[in-house]
């Protein structure tokens, strides 16, 4: 049953949408511009950087926030089955983000709350993850491939550290660990398919680069929209 309410917890938490608040703020909605899509590099390219970072900050801190929630709720009386925690919380919050349903199920990809979902795993396996992705996206400036690269980089942490009962999966049972294999698995699948459109593009060299400064050159002053 903890299972069920990490996964509440963690959509609950991940409604909190940060991109569309900092924009209604703003008098935009920001699936209305750009490529639609309510998470932080579409803020990034169409608001700026600071309207990024703040989009990617409160991205991450819901996702830690849910994972935090659900430690402190249930890991007294399951603290053995902790990582079975942390992915369900996490998992949770994604959903919640990519599809709130007062939005109309029409969020952002998730991304950015991924990152605070490898913030809140073992340390060892946060560096990694992160380091694959700020690697290829400092190389390249592809976010999208970062992104995609960072959800299977991951999965292999899980698969290889979960086999060897090392790090987060010390302790935990074999069932436990192919539970958590098993999310991390869908999270992957579920990352390739909302970036199937940017996978076209980057395979026809079309995809757009991102920068992080304030000369972005894909930055584009957004017209505000009146309110409906």
């Amino acid at each position: 049953m903890f299972r069920l309410y990490c996964l509440l917890i963690g959509y609950v938490m991940g409604l909190f949408q940060t991109s569309y608040i900092y924009g209604k703020a703003h008098g935009i909605d920001i699936r209305e511009h750009g490529s639609g899509n309510a998470g932080t590099t579409n803020m990034l390219r169409t608001m700026g950087t600071k309207a990024g970072l703040i989009t990617f900050a409160g991205d991450v801190l819901k996702t830690m926030a849910a994972v935090w929630i659900c430690r402190l709720l249930f890991g007294g009386t399951y603290g053995d089955q902790l990582p079975v925690i942390i992915c369900y919380a996490g998992l949770g919050a994604i959903l919640g983000h990519n599809f709130p349903f007062y939005l109309g199920f029409k969020g952002g990809k998730g991304i950015a709350c991924t990152a605070g979902f490898i913030f809140s795993l073992d340390p060892v396996m946060s560096v990694m993850g992160l380091t694959v992705f700020f690697s290829i996206f400092f190389i390249t400036h592809y976010v999208s491939l970062g992104s995609i690269m960072v959800y299977i980089s991951i999965f292999v942490e899980f698969v290889v550290f979960g086999i060897l009962h090392m790090l987060m999966f010390k302790g935990a049972t074999d069932a436990e660990v192919l539970e958590c294999c098993v999310i991390v698995a869908f999270l992957t699948a579920m990352t390739i398919f909302k970036h199937r459109e940017n996978i076209k593009r980057l395979m026809n060299g079309t995809e757009k680069k991102t920068y992080l400064k304030k000369n972005n050159p894909e930055i584009k002053e957004p017209e505000k929209t009146a309110e409906k």
